[in-house]
């Protein structure tokens, strides 16, 4: 499979996965997307512009912060996603959003359109983050604040599996690995250009039951390469029996923790 196969098998997978999600707000969500707006001062008549909106958590709290006199638009690629952002914005009759389906990677904008630009836990899925945030860079005006979240790469039990996927001479990436850390994320920002860098760390870890911690399916995210695509259902379940093992180590009495640590990550164009 080259690079465009590969990218567009991806590119599916990522949509069909969140077209799925048809509940997708919960406390957890919602709780996880939020403070990213405490970094974020916005103010009544500015213009965001919130990539991978998904359901519009961001969105909305966005546009009900700038007011009648702001703007706020929405990006996401699932109609699914979309369908529910809307329902929501209907519901509570607000005039200043609107939502374009399309990729967030790849839309275009003119230069300097946007007070802020937000991202909220989607950065990770795109092939090229600094070229991202570069573009990012360009549609803020002087002044102008982006902020984005992301997960640890301790997170979302991706060591767990890359460990057991090992044990089978199976190499997986971690799709959290670019942001990772504090410090990859300053070393990005800064990159873009971007000053006034902040990060804030945020734990939404939480035990769940040895049953429930063992349910993962085999899948897996990464926006340039997925080792499991080739795998025999033998295979496949040969590395589920090895997760299955690595997390019945890891449990407790209080049962086996999901360690979630978040970043909130926010800069200014000077």
């Amino acid at each position: 499979m080259d690079n465009t196969q590969y990218e567009q098998t991806y590119k599916t997978e990522v949509i069909n996965f969140f077209n799925s999600r048809s509940k997708y707000d919960n406390d957890y969500t919602i709780r996880r997307a939020l403070p990213l707006l405490e970094l974020i001062p916005l103010q009544n008549g500015q213009k965001v512009l919130d990539l991978a909106t998904g359901t519009g958590i961001m969105a909305i709290a966005a546009a009900e912060i700038v007011g009648a006199t702001g703007k706020v638009i929405g990006v996401d690629f699932s109609s699914g996603m979309l369908a529910q952002a809307q329902e929501k914005i209907n519901k509570l009759g607000l005039q200043n959003i609107e939502l374009i389906e399309a990729d967030a990677e790849y839309i275009d904008f003119e230069d300097e359109s946007f007070d802020v630009i937000l991202c909220s836990t989607a950065i990770v899925y795109f092939r090229d983050i600094p070229a991202a945030l570069s573009k990012w860079y360009r549609f803020l005006k002087k002044g102008g604040i982006v902020g984005f979240s992301c997960c640890s790469q301790e997170s979302c039990e991706a060591p767990t599996i890359i460990k057991a996927c090992a044990k089978n001479d199976i190499l997986l990436i971690n799709i959290n690995e670019p942001t990772g850390t504090i410090q990859k994320c300053h070393l990005l920002m800064e990159a873009a250009g971007f000053e006034d860098i902040e990060v804030k760390t945020q734990q939404f870890g939480f035990y769940h039951s040895l049953e429930q911690a063992k349910r993962w399916n085999g899948g897996w995210f990464h926006p340039r390469e997925n080792p499991l695509l080739n795998l025999s259902s033998e295979q496949m379940e040969e590395v589920k029996a090895e997760y299955c093992r690595e997390i019945e180590a890891k449990a407790t009495e209080q049962g086996v923790w999901y360690e979630n640590l978040t970043f909130f990550v926010s800069g200014r164009k000077i």
